[in-house]
């Protein structure tokens, strides 16, 4: 495993450095708790025939609860990017992901909500959509980068877990059209849940082995 990536420099503080750096873990343990909590706040919500953005939709009675819910995501992933970026070398993958990373959240403080099923689309919902898009985007590049960062294990692990996601993107779209028209969608809540996961996963492992380059104390 490549353990040059991070190379703090003599004024840097690794414990505050590995804080940083947990916080990839953290953002993603919280999503996915957010994830379990705020639909037991919507009743009738199902999890597989549902999306997550109509947790948010206008008219949800969890609208606010999750846009509550979701400041601390942003914030716990944005200083995961900050620690990348603080740790790492100057061309080193790494650096480019932290940067990234803060584009992805600073762009994700907000979505334009989409509507209810069933309710007439309006220009928030088509803006939902490309926020949707540029998002995967986002997430594909950052992956993408990272499958250099800790050697040919992550490499791999990277390149399946971006396969997947386009699997699972794929079946998640098929269904997508049937929501504004109220028609079923009997899985898409698992596909996009499973896509998500998929990279909350990436991210925790991106974290971890960050972390494992980082430099212990000194105890001279």
């Amino acid at each position: 495993m490549k353990t040059s990536a991070l190379i703090p420099t003599d004024h840097s503080n690794p414990v505050f450095e590995k804080i940083l750096l947990t916080c990839g873990i953290l953002s993603s343990c919280w999503y996915v708790a957010i994830n379990i909590y705020v639909p037991l706040r919507y009743k009738g919500y199902s999890l597989s025939s549902l999306t997550i953005s109509e947790l948010s939709a206008l008219g949800s009675p969890t609208r606010t609860l999750w846009l509550l819910a979701v400041i601390p995501y942003l914030i716990l992933f944005a200083a995961f990017g900050w620690g990348l970026l603080k740790t790492s070398q100057q061309k080193s993958p790494l650096r480019k992901i932290g940067a990234l990373i803060l584009a992805y959240c600073f762009f994700n403080g907000y979505w334009p909500p989409m509507h209810a099923r069933g309710e007439e689309p309006t220009l928030t919902d088509t803006l939902h959509i490309v926020w949707a898009a540029v998002t995967v985007i986002l997430m594909l590049v950052i992956m993408a980068l990272g499958a250099k960062a800790f050697g040919k294990a992550f490499r791999w692990y990277t390149i399946l877990s971006i396969l997947f996601l386009i699997v699972f993107g794929a079946l998640t779209s098929l269904e997508a059209p049937n929501i504004p028209v109220n028609k079923p969608t009997p899985m898409i809540g698992v596909w996009e849940r499973i896509n998500i996961g998929i990279y909350l996963c990436w991210i925790a492992a991106l974290s971890a082995g960050a972390l494992r380059t980082v430099k212990r104390p000194s105890r001279d």
